[in-house]
């Protein structure tokens, strides 16, 4: 009789719906806590293995259970360091859209949603080309999370519902800031592209000279067909 197997899924959905949870009722913008994610992650991700590792048989064979844990839609590059930078990319992301939904300031809502654009095209810059990414580590390492601690600090004051000398100056502090922070983003993901504009600038200044020379340019065919000074010399027949 031909054996087949069935993996279940579950400990997948199970790590997913931790993952969401978590994200909405915690924070999460410091490397600890993503640290103690992952270990409750991992935790119940092999509590609901062991559930569901004898949950079934087909062909007279045991589920197989899955190979290795695995992030729901996490893409792999091949590159350690790269997919790193994209799972904290993800979070950072997730975290972006959890203050722009708990954050009613309209103005801060406006730069947070811009974040997210420019930081999401920053890594979709790098994974496009890997030999980038030693740009963005000071981008990844401070300025990223400190702009989420930012955030995070703005969303908890601003939900306090009272007003004092400290809770008011610290929202106007990062209000001001955050036009700073976006524009120190947008920069961040321009300088992506400093080398392909030197290397384009480089090939059109090469092109317009070759160009030049054969007389190809507007300047060059005017040179061509420009009226010579007149002469006395005349040649008749």
């Amino acid at each position: 009789m031909e054996r087949a197997e069935r993996r279940s899924v579950a400990p997948f959905y199970a790590v997913a719906v931790i993952w969401l949870v978590w994200g909405a009722f915690f924070p999460l913008y410091a490397v600890g806590h993503y640290l103690l994610l992952a270990a409750v992650s991992a935790a119940v991700f092999l509590a609901v293995g062991a559930v569901c590792k004898n949950a079934g048989v087909v062909g007279g064979t045991e589920q197989a259970a899955p190979k290795a844990a695995q992030e729901p839609g996490e893409e792999t590059t091949g590159n350690a360091e790269v997919d790193k930078m994209l799972r904290d990319g993800r979070l950072a992301i997730s975290e972006m859209k959890r203050l722009d939904d708990s954050i009613a300031d309209e103005g801060i809502s406006a730069d947070i949603v811009r974040l997210e654009q420019v930081s999401q095209k920053i890594f979709d810059e790098v994974k496009r080309d890997e030999k980038k990414l030693p740009q963005i580590r000071k981008f990844m390492d401070y300025y990223l999370p400190t702009t989420l601690k930012l955030l995070n600090s703005y969303d908890r004051m601003s939900a306090a519902g009272v007003s004092g000398e400290n809770i008011d100056t610290t929202l106007a502090k990062v209000e001001g800031m955050m036009r700073t922070i976006v524009a120190a983003f947008e920069k961040q993901l321009d300088s992506l592209y400093g080398a392909e504009a030197l290397d384009i600038s480089t090939d059109i200044t090469v092109l317009e000279n070759m160009m030049a020379r054969e007389g190809l340019t507007g300047g060059g065919l005017k040179a061509e067909t420009a009226p010579k000074d007149d002469t006395d010399i005349r040649l008749e027949l």
